[in-house]
């Protein structure tokens, strides 16, 4: 169940861009940072991401177990299908607007809003959705190894189903 507060200690969306990936979609994200650097380097995100998301490794190696920081940047009007991972996620809303619902279907209308500064979790194995209002970035934290689960199978970029 997604919990909610006024700064958005809505612990029901920390987990928010993760859906069923696999160590080789997550191994190119191991190499996005530049060690001992506070400044990220940006990729495209891993193909689990509907295309047009890019990725950069804050802290951590998320495709070993351990905990793990990922920044994620997305265009306007992205969107992420309903979806799940296997650990709790927290997310803080760094620039933009995130949308996030929660449910096996997107409904345009349930989706709350997160402004930047606001931050949440989603409890592990918790189905949710997630859009951009406007060029949105966020912080998604987690215990690795990085993994989500579309719950369409034909939702998945990856086309494993």
């Amino acid at each position: 169940m997604m919990t909610l507060s006024r700064s958005w200690n809505r612990r029901a969306i920390r987990g928010l861009a993760v859906v069923g990936i696999t160590l080789v979609a997550a191994a190119p994200l191991a190499a996005q940072t530049h060690p001992g650097s506070a400044k990220l380097k940006w990729g495209p995100a891993p193909a689990v991401f509907p295309k047009g998301a890019r990725m950069a490794v804050v802290n951590g190696d998320p495709t070993k177990s351990g905990p793990f920081t990922v920044a994620l940047a997305f265009p306007a009007g992205y969107r992420i299908p309903p979806h799940f991972h296997p650990t709790d996620e927290n997310v803080v809303v760094k620039s933009g607007t995130l949308l996030v619902g929660m449910g096996d279907k997107a409904d345009r209308k349930a989706m709350k809003v997160m402004k930047k500064g606001e931050s949440g979790s989603i409890k592990a194995n918790m189905h949710h959705y997630a859009a951009a209002r406007g060029k949105t970035r966020i912080e998604v934290s987690a215990t690795g190894p990085f993994a989500m689960t579309y719950v369409n199978p034909t939702d998945d970029p990856t086309g494993k189903r």
